[in-house]
């Protein structure tokens, strides 16, 4: 077989990300994943496109891109299909939401004014590796633990349960580790707007009733240096 090779546009194409939209930053990147940690890993595959959403750790600092590490259930077929072809492609979604024309300052002049959404988007492809060593899945579980539990009034620690409990779990599951080839951000945040309509759209915004991350988005948009 020729995993890398059988299906090159996993590896080689890009989404639509024109200039005013692309964050290169992998320190961004870095806090989305941070902040937004379930991503959603595409492959293809003899029997069609496979997509599995799970929680990812990003290591920017390992290799030329960075590595991914996750886990899966053993009995999920993705990871075998992605041992046979490695490619892969994982998607994570920030901030997002709707962007209604009536925000506009410039609808009250011009009239041409449409609807959007607004969104902040990571897309990684590499190529991944599985793995069943019981250090490794141990030492990835702990890290992806302790990131969610850290902070709370009683943290919840991977030898809280019990050790032969905890190994009956590992033996469920099986590590992914993705070495990344390419990276594309996209913080589609009204750049391409007037400051006025972009200060429209921040104050609609934050206006909202907060139940559908209306503020989050406001609060990135201002956040993002280019309103």
């Amino acid at each position: 077989m020729q995993p890398a090779d059988r299906h090159p546009t996993l590896n080689q194409t890009v989404m639509y990300n024109p200039s005013h939209f692309r964050v290169a930053d992998t320190q961004a990147i870095a806090n989305l994943i941070r902040q937004h940690p379930l991503g959603l890993l595409i492959s293809q595959s003899p029997d069609g496109v496979q997509a599995s959403p799970i929680p990812f750790l990003y290591f920017p600092e390992e290799g030329e891109q960075g590595v991914l590490r996750a886990h899966m259930a053993r009995a999920n077929p993705h990871w075998k299909l992605l041992a046979a072809d490695p490619a892969c492609l994982v998607v994570f979604q920030g901030e997002q939401g709707y962007i209604s024309p009536s925000w506009y300052a410039s609808k009250a002049t011009t009239h041409q004014v449409v609807p959007t959404w607004n969104y902040v988007m990571a897309q990684m492809r590499g190529t991944l590796a599985a793995t069943d060593d019981a250090d490794w899945l141990q030492s990835q579980i702990s890290a992806l633990t302790r990131l969610q539990e850290t902070g709370r009034p009683d943290p919840w620690h991977v030898t809280d349960a019990p050790a032969d409990f905890i190994d009956r779990q590992k033996r469920a599951i099986v590590g992914l580790e993705i070495t990344v080839t390419s990276i594309e951000g996209k913080w589609k945040l009204s750049q391409n707007r007037s400051p006025a309509d972009q200060a429209g759209v921040i104050e609609n915004l934050r206006n909202g009733d907060g139940l559908s991350g209306e503020r989050a988005l406001a609060q990135a948009m201002e956040s993002s240096g280019k309103t």
